[in-house]
């Protein structure tokens, strides 16, 4: 049978080589498959597993496979850069859904883990958005901003650039961002709106950005698919 589900792995990746399948493109089903190869719907589901573990496609629960972009985008760590910028500068296509835009009071955790002195139940309004990359939805973002410094957001400005309207419109000094990077099982949320299955784990990146002021006023946590993404650094010795 391994030699059949094999098979099966190199004539589809072949096919996605050659385009008859494209990124953001759903494969046939398990059962179409299974009548199309002649082959068991086992057979089928190893082969798709096989594509999944060489990062070709991803399975969307519910939905079936969706073909991916064997790459990895690498985010900086000890760089301030907004999600827009690193856009651009990797050449990536993107869009935003706008989930939640709400008040809500700021919450502790998880935020105290980066600063323990930190006062819950601030006045914040709260973004919550799906960041979808080459057609996959990629990252859930959490964005609780100090109403004491930025009153008001509208949607179309949480739709397109949070960083951009903190800078240019308002004139804010953004200036430092202590940040966490964890891996966490992928919770009820993370599995709705990513399409994860159960027992799929997340990239976080929980920060606190401040002004230059040392005011902190933005409160991000950016739950990440762990397949899709590596963090890289520079280190160097004292």
């Amino acid at each position: 049978m391994a030699g059949k589900y094999q098979h099966i792995a190199n004539d589809l990746a072949h096919r996605i080589n050659h385009g008859e399948f494209n990124v953001g493109d759903m494969l046939p089903s398990e059962n179409q498959l299974a009548t199309h190869y002649k082959v068991s719907r086992e057979t089928a589901r190893k082969a798709l597993a096989k594509l999944t573990d060489e990062g070709r496609i991803q399975k969307m629960m519910g939905k079936g496979s969706i073909v991916i972009k064997p790459a990895r985008y690498t985010l900086p760590v000890s760089h301030l850069v907004s999600y827009t910028e690193f856009l651009k500068d990797n050449g990536i296509d993107s869009e935003n859904h706008v989930f939640a835009l709400e008040d809500a009071p700021l919450p502790a955790m998880p935020f105290q883990n980066i600063d323990p002195t930190l006062t819950p139940g601030q006045e914040c309004t709260y973004v919550g958005r799906v960041r979808i990359i080459d057609k996959l939805p990629s990252i859930v973002d959490h964005d609780f901003i100090l109403k004491s410094v930025v009153p008001t957001i509208s949607e179309n400005t949480a739709q397109a650039s949070l960083y951009n309207y903190f800078e240019d419109d308002l004139g804010l000094t953004i200036a430092y961002s202590p940040k966490q990077i964890t891996v966490e099982p992928a919770n009820a949320q993370d599995q709705e709106l990513l399409g994860l299955c159960e027992g799929s784990y997340v990239a976080v990146t929980t920060s606190i950005a401040h002004l230059a002021d040392t005011t902190a006023f933005q409160f991000s946590q950016s739950r990440h698919r762990a397949d899709k993404f590596k963090y890289q650094d520079f280190a160097r010795r004292k």
